[in-house]
């Protein structure tokens, strides 16, 4: 693998095993206020910010969801987030994919919708600290995803142009954003969306988990 070879990554169900622990904390924190919503139309959402997240629910739903009920959801989420952080897992081949792409010279870095709070409960379970990674979070960023804004700060976190990263999600929105930028999105299962859906929404390739691209680095990736 050639070292110029970059990396911008997604965090939740693309390097961790966090997807629906992040769907149940957002359907304990709709339901503490009275907002009823099936989960697989939360899990459709995950991916996006928060606050972005709640617009579009507000939008599908024809519900008014008021700044200051915002901010309680989005503390609710948090809480409820928190309490469930002892069940999430790095996915099989995140820290070695991580490992390999250090020891062969490639820059990387992650891109998160989520805040630095639980950005930090991710990188725990990944054996990481805030201060081992170049992270960017949605505090970082005007625009949350499926803007281009996180990844594009994160091509300049790594001195890159945007058009020579590859962007690892797992969400359309992953796909999406990368797309806007003319980064080239590599696309993962782990999340739950299916490979058509990720391929439609601007996949190169697609992975069954952080494993399955290891095995596979030599497709997305050029060799020295």
């Amino acid at each position: 693998m050639s070292p110029t070879t970059s990396f911008i990554f997604d965090l939740d169900g693309t390097l961790t095993d966090s997807v629906y622990q992040n769907v149940a904390a957002w359907k304990q924190a709709l339901d503490a206020e009275g907002i009823p919503l099936a989960m697989w139309r939360i899990h459709r959402k995950i991916g996006m910010s928060g606050g972005l997240m709640l617009k579009s629910l507000a939008r599908e739903t024809g519900l008014d969801i008021p700044a200051e009920q915002a901010k309680r959801l989005s503390d609710l989420h948090a809480k409820a987030y928190r309490e469930l952080q002892d069940q999430i897992t790095a996915l099989p081949g995140a820290i070695e994919l991580l490992q390999s792409l250090d020891q062969s010279g490639s820059k990387w870095c992650i891109a998160t919708s989520g805040g630095s709070e639980t950005a930090a409960i991710n990188l725990k379970a990944l054996g990481l600290k805030l201060d081992d990674v170049s992270l960017i979070t949605r505090d970082d960023v005007k625009y949350g995803k499926p803007d281009p804004d996180l990844f594009i700060a994160g091509a300049l976190r790594l001195e890159v142009p945007i058009e020579e990263c590859l962007v690892i999600g797992d969400a359309i929105w992953d796909m999406l954003a990368a797309r806007r930028c003319k980064a080239t999105g590599i696309g993962l299962l782990s999340g739950g969306y299916d490979i058509s859906e990720l391929e439609r929404a601007g996949a190169l390739r697609v992975y069954d988990d952080p494993l399955d691209l290891l095995h596979h680095m030599d497709e997305v990736a050029s060799r020295p």
